[in-house]
């Protein structure tokens, strides 16, 4: 791997990251004109178009599969991005844009716990380290720091739907791994932005309270702004970027860089004038300590045994 290779996919990461950590904030203030199936339903389609023009750019042709593998990929689809994206905008119009985006850092440490369970291994030291400090950050930040509150269950409702958006994702990313061996993976996000825009439709379409097109109508030239970031840059951008990313470092490697989504979130809140408190910017210390800690230590392990060698 030659070092300008290596720092142009460093680069990418930052700005996948970036992107990724923004779209909550920019979501918060999107959600102050329109309902949250109306932006999902705006991301769906953006990302769709966008996605599809890509395809038909670079010449990617319809993968030919079977009846049963079209069926797991857009049921494992509907779950993880539908999913996702219902539990986090949803959940957005409840609480605290800093909030969301500490809760879903803890993504790669739940797929991790969710291949380690479905392969009935023991997690290792380091990720119940991860788990039991990450943990503890979170609920500091969603308790208030009164974890007397654990006891009640009394967490705001919109983190309790942000955290179900993460579990449907970190399924989705675990699954994910074994649809890839037989589906590209652009084809397949492409089919799970349609697939998601199927079900949000008929969500819409059962629900007297969202009015799409009169709420399109009516949104300010800034919250058309939002929708347009969220849709182009937010998700395809991120994710052609996450992709050249994970091909030059590995996915083991890029995974840190998600760490930097509650932090760019929180810059991007700030820059919003939306508040971030000192327990928010805490929880978030912990959890990155948490998520690098164990990796640190086994890179300077690595390293000792390599030069003892």
């Amino acid at each position: 791997m030659s070092r300008s290779a290596n720092t142009t996919a460093v680069l990418y990461l930052l700005l996948c990251t970036f992107l990724w950590g923004a779209s909550f904030p920019v979501g918060k203030h999107a959600l102050s004109e329109v309902n949250a199936l109306t932006l999902v339903m705006w991301r769906f389609s953006i990302a769709s178009v966008c996605l599809y023009l890509y395809t038909k750019y670079k010449h990617m042709p319809i993968p030919t599969l079977t009846p049963k593998q079209w069926a797991w990929a857009i049921g494992v689809s509907i779950i993880g991005v539908g999913g996702l994206n219902l539990g986090l905008f949803t959940g957005l119009e409840q609480t605290n844009a800093n909030n969301g985006a500490l809760i879903m850092a803890l993504s790669p440490l739940v797929t991790s716990l969710i291949g380690s369970i479905a392969q009935r291994q023991f997690p290792t030291k380091g990720a119940l380290f991860s788990l039991v400090v990450c943990l503890s950050g979170v609920l500091l930040v969603l308790t208030d720091g009164a974890f007397a509150k654990l006891l009640g269950f009394e967490f705001n409702h919109g983190d309790q739907m942000i955290f179900l958006g993460m579990l449907c994702w970190s399924l989705y990313t675990y699954l994910t791994q074994g649809i890839s061996r037989w589906m590209p993976m652009i084809p397949y996000t492409l089919v799970g932005m349609l697939s998601g825009l199927g079900v949000i439709s008929l969500m819409v379409l059962f629900s007297a309270e969202v009015h799409p097109l009169q709420e399109s109508l009516a949104i300010s030239r800034s919250v058309f702004g939002d929708l347009i970031f969220i849709g182009v840059f937010g998700t395809v951008g991120g994710y052609l970027l996450w992709i050249s990313g994970v091909k030059q470092l590995g996915a083991a490697n890029a995974s840190l860089f998600f760490n930097f989504v509650p932090v760019f979130a929180a810059l991007t809140a700030f820059a919003y004038g939306q508040q971030v408190t000192a327990l928010q910017l805490l929880g978030m210390a912990i959890v990155i300590a948490g998520l690098l800690i164990p990796r640190l230590v086994k890179w300077q392990y690595q390293r000792l045994t390599v030069h003892n060698v």
